[in-house]
């Protein structure tokens, strides 16, 4: 599938997506809304940015007990995946605001917690949103050896056991992600032809990670280093347990949308045709979860609304508890499956249950 284009039966089902729009759009025009971020988004980015860098900032003044700055190292850990899952990951599909420059600083709020604007954009934007859940080409799909997340994958001896502990090994994502996987992933987009970055990547990118990871390095585990009058092993100690809860968190948030019962993993015919529209295929793979919970709403950013997220990626993910109503009816009104589960635990619970039965050679 690697040279194989991919490509979508657009000329089925061509009146789910255009009712879809229009019944969007008079939501947005008849209540006088724009699709960019309101002052409630903008509330919620100043809190948890506050929160973030506050217990970052409280750390350092070493007022506190070594298992007091560990509980701090947690929040700090929690308010760094706030920021994926809100301030970042909205600014880098241009749905915050409709100035570029608005979304390009605010996107790089990533890359100020170890992560990179550019090839996250290119794994997520590109590929995930494109190619959602299609093996070999949505990269979410691609957990190594270690976890499988799709029946398409080649299945191993250890995977009927990875239902207990893929958990434990989602808490290495960001740390990976800051020590390892940016550099070989803009390595290996630099001018790829299919399916992602079609480009060489610009000189300025490189050098904004290079000097984005010596920035982080340098606030996150340098400066406490020095400052802080703790064993050099507690920092460690917190620092890892920060990484563990931001990468748990994104993580688990992320499958809960995609690796569950009732999604779809398609792949496509030997022409490379995924017999669905793009809209509908959005649909079949992806699902909601804990739609009522407002906690978990405000945290994490409308990424329970995934299936308002992959069809509408350019709206701020503010207004997807109030679209979510008009993309299920008019799923439903189409016969597209509109895929939900309740309750965030509901939602923990099948992703379970599917890396169970992905574990399982029956499952193949």
């Amino acid at each position: 599938m690697e040279n194989l284009t991919v490509k979508f039966n657009n000329t089925k089902d061509p009146d789910f997506i255009t009712d879809l729009r229009e019944q969007v759009n008079d939501y947005f025009v008849s209540h006088h809304l724009s699709h960019y971020a309101n002052a409630a988004m903008i509330f919620k980015t100043i809190i948890i940015l506050t929160i973030t860098f506050g217990s970052y900032a409280l750390i350092l003044t070493n007022w506190f007990a070594p298992w007091q700055m560990l509980l701090l190292a947690i929040i700090f850990g929690l308010g760094v995946a706030g920021i994926g899952f809100s301030i970042q990951h909205d600014a880098n599909h241009g749905a915050y605001s409709s100035n570029p420059t608005v979304n390009r600083i605010l996107g790089l709020t990533l890359n100020l917690i170890g992560g990179n604007a550019f090839t996250w954009k290119i794994q997520h934007n590109i590929l995930h949103h494109t190619y959602t859940n299609i093996y070999n080409l949505d990269e979410d799909l691609d957990a190594g050896i270690i976890v499988r997340l799709s029946p398409n994958a080649p299945l191993r001896k250890f995977h009927k056991y990875q239902q207990y502990f893929a958990f434990a090994a989602y808490s290495l994502v960001t740390l990976m992600w800051f020590l390892i996987k940016d550099f070989k992933k803009i390595k290996r987009y630099n001018g790829q032809v299919n399916p992602g970055y079609k480009k060489h990547i610009p000189t300025s990118e490189w050098i904004i990670l290079l000097l984005s990871k010596i920035i982080y390095t340098t606030y996150a585990i340098v400066i406490p280093l020095l400052v802080l009058h703790i064993h050099w092993w507690q920092f460690l100690i917190g620092f890892l347990i920060m990484h563990f809860t931001t990468g748990v968190v994104l993580s688990v948030v992320f499958q809960l949308a995609h690796v569950v019962d009732g999604t779809e993993q398609p792949m496509p015919d030997d022409h490379g045709l995924i017999d669905n529209a793009w809209a509908v295929h959005q649909c079949r793979t992806t699902s909601n979860f804990a739609k009522k919970n407002k906690l978990v709403c405000w945290y994490v950013g409308g990424l329970n609304f995934q299936i308002e997220h992959h069809l509408f990626a350019k709206i701020c993910s503010i207004h997807y508890p109030q679209i979510s109503d008009i993309v299920k009816r008019v799923a439903l009104k189409h016969g597209v499956p509109y895929h939900e589960q309740k309750t965030l635990f509901a939602a923990i619970k099948s992703h379970y249950r599917f890396l169970k039965i992905l574990g399982n050679p029956n499952a193949v």
